[in-house]
């Protein structure tokens, strides 16, 4: 990245503002803003997140709120309410209050003398999910979005459930915030009252893993704030990206094709990051886009932004397996709309193990079924949901997966096929038990027989008809099944082979069905649907679409701790148990413009004994430390969730720790019953 060391204006900052709520709980917010003649208004960009301005966050904020402010806008950075050095509690994600606190911020904003009532929100993740969610909401001020790794559809594509199937992410995500609401604030910012609002956070806490057990269905719990429930909710502009190696891959076309306001959307290689911060590679120059995003639709300016196409990709090409890569090569292609009217879905019927095409269909035989039963081995080289890349937690090779799971096969392609979108799969299945599951995958084949993942879309065969209302499986009967993949751009060259590969297990990424299930493809009628992009069609835009990412120069970080990464698959031939264990460790560092010494460790771990389906267990465990002298508090918290046929059970503990002595300790034990999970 290109640190910019000259903008077209100074900048100034204020580390603490309070913002007051209708109910008396003051949020803290840092704004960045313009050195103007006269203190000349300016348009406001807020950004809306739990994840602690003053120090968590800090480092990534100083890269691009003082860039956009430096083109001559106030950027608002606000802790969510029970975060950082906001007053209150945070109980959940995406609550009623959450929303109402956000149109307040927004008034409030557009009220102060500095800004000229024109606001706008922007962020990655949580804060897309909020600026996408508060948009909704149509506030008088808001008059544009900037939204990165989001999602319009809380139950169907979020870290919950994919396909009705819970995610372990669930567990994942769940143990995240068990820690970050219910860190303390910084002495230094709210004073002796630091305690009362630390202790209030620890007293109100609770593992939010049990609430999102509850609703294994698609309830009025997700369709709050799910903006998929009435796209005309959105009547604001909106610039939306993600990457494919993201969670989030789907919501951004899903959001082109749904809404009917002028849109743009953008996917690169990227994992769950910012386009300038892009990982793996080439990152771009997003804050460049961004400002002149907030240019036109927050100062008027007529600059173009809307010409040019709606949606730019990154067409990735073929690579070896790896959990890991600093650049995905490929190339920028456009579509002027989406749905693209240039992207045909090709229908390839699976016969015997052979993904073949229509008119080869006709004089293969019909009527034959396979059979499948995956051992619960099949999903550890998976990786991760959603990808932070760090540690490296990308898909690995498949061949080993693919050696529990049905596998159907092209032959080698005679020339180069690129598909743009999101793959299906049709099936005719009966199943051995009332509760089973389905993951399809696309696998790129090299000729040396090395798998690379292309996709995936997994399937919760009660909820085949409805995510509302699903039904249990009659053992022995038929069903048509469909399953939807995530989206990808993906060139396949001459020949290498498409692989389509179904299991019924894909552990630890998506938590089994609640006992061993026998799967029966029947032949007629299954098959393989390619949203194939034409290789002959013109990219539409040149391949320097974008600027060098650039940014502002962090303030310093010293590193007191080496960070420590692990991602370890480990099985025993004695005793048959099997185990993934993840480490994210960021070392202990000090952020100096404000002294505070900061330790933050995550650590995962997902284990089963050979294909016993009552023996698994997932747990999530995470220390945060945070000092100066002075002061010296830790947060300790671990999740652990296991199962049997009928119920989930939570076994969660907080810990919390000032100068090394335990000031406050809670214990849950809890269980859920699985209703079809």
């Amino acid at each position: 990245m290109r640190f910019v060391e000259q903008l077209p204006h100074e900048t100034e900052v204020e580390g603490h503002v309070t913002i007051p709520m209708a109910d008396g709980v003051r949020l803290s917010a840092r704004i960045w803003r313009p050195v103007l003649p006269d203190g000349e208004p300016v348009p406001a960009v807020v950004e809306y997140i739990p994840y602690r301005k003053n120090d968590l966050t800090s480092t990534r904020d100083a890269i691009h709120h003082p860039y956009i402010a430096g083109h001559g806008y106030a950027c608002v950075r606000v802790d969510l309410r029970g975060t950082g050095e906001s007053e209150g509690v945070l109980l959940d994600e995406y609550l009623e209050q959450e929303q109402r606190d956000a149109e307040e911020v927004l008034a409030w904003v557009a009220a102060q003398p500095w800004c000229d009532g024109n606001t706008g929100m922007m962020g990655i993740s949580w804060g897309a999910f909020a600026a996408l969610q508060t948009a909704a909401r149509r506030p008088p001020s808001l008059k544009a979005i900037v939204i990165a790794s989001f999602t319009d559809n809380r139950y169907a594509d979020d870290m919950h459930y994919l396909g009705g199937a819970m995610l372990s992410d669930n567990l994942a995500e769940a143990g995240t915030m068990f820690a970050y609401a219910t860190c303390p604030p910084d002495p230094e910012v709210v004073g002796e009252r630091w305690r009362d609002m630390w202790r209030e956070r620890l007293e109100a806490a609770r593992p939010w893993v049990l609430e999102w057990l509850r609703h294994p269905h698609r309830d009025a719990y997700w369709q709050h704030a799910s903006l998929s429930e009435d796209y005309a909710q959105l009547q604001c502009p909106v610039l939306a990206s993600s990457g494919w190696a993201d969670g989030y891959s789907n919501a951004v076309t899903r959001l082109l094709a749904g809404v009917d306001v002028p849109r743009k959307g953008l996917i690169g290689p990227w994992s769950h990051k910012l386009p300038h911060l892009g990982e793996p590679g080439p990152a771009i120059g997003y804050l460049q886009e961004v400002v002149k995003w907030w240019d036109h639709w927050l100062k008027g300016v007529d600059n173009g932004v809307m010409e040019g196409p709606m949606l730019r990709t990154w067409m990735q090409e073929s690579v070896p397996p790896s959990t890991s890569y600093e650049e995905r090569p490929g190339r920028w292609v456009a579509e002027p709309s989406w749905p693209s009217p240039q992207i045909k879905e090709v229908v390839h019927p699976l016969r015997g193990a052979t993904i073949v095409t229509a008119d080869e269909e006709e004089a293969l035989p019909r009527g034959r079924t396979r059979t499948v039963q995956s051992p619960l081995s099949v999903g550890q080289f998976a990786g991760k949901w959603a990808s932070y890349n760090a540690p490296p937690d990308l898909p690995y090779d498949q061949r080993e997966e693919d050696g529990g799971s049905l596998v159907f096969e092209t032959e080698p392609l005679t020339e180069r096929v690129e598909i743009l979108g999101s793959p299906s799969v049709d099936l005719e299945v009966s199943a051995s038990a009332p509760v089973a599951q389905v993951t399809a995958r696309i696998s790129d084949v090299a000729p040396d027989g090395r798998a690379t993942r292309v996709t995936y879309g997994v399937l919760n065969l009660t909820h085949r008809e409805s995510d509302e209302h699903p039904e249990p499986l009659e053992p022995g009967r038929r069903y048509r099944a469909r399953i939807t993949l995530n989206g990808v751009a993906q060139a396949f060259p001459p020949g290498h082979r498409v692989r389509l590969s179904l299991s019924t297990s894909y552990w630890p990424l998506v938590w089994p069905a609640p006992e061993p299930a026998l799967l029966t493809v029947h032949e007629d009628g299954a098959a393989l649907t390619l949203p194939v992009r034409p290789t002959e069609e013109p990219d539409g835009m040149p391949q320097a679409s974008f600027g060098e990412p650039e940014g502002c120069r962090p303030p310093p970080v010293t590193r007191l701790t080496e960070p420590e990464q692990a991602w370890n698959v480990s099985r025993s031939l004695v005793d048959y148990h099997s185990a993934l264990d993840i480490v994210k460790d960021r070392g202990r560092q000090r952020y100096e413009d404000n002294g505070i010494e900061v330790g933050l460790r995550a650590c995962e771990r997902y284990t089963s004994v050979a294909d016993d389906f009552a023996s698994l267990s997932g747990r999530s465990a995470w220390t945060m430390t945070f000092s100066r002298p002075g002061w010296d508090v830790r947060v300790e918290t671990s999740t652990v969730l296991t199962s049997s046929a009928d119920t989930f059970t939570v076994d969660a503990t907080l810990d919390g720790y000032e100068d090394g002595r335990r000031v406050f300790s809670r214990t849950w034990n809890e269980t859920v019953p699985r209703n079809l999970a």
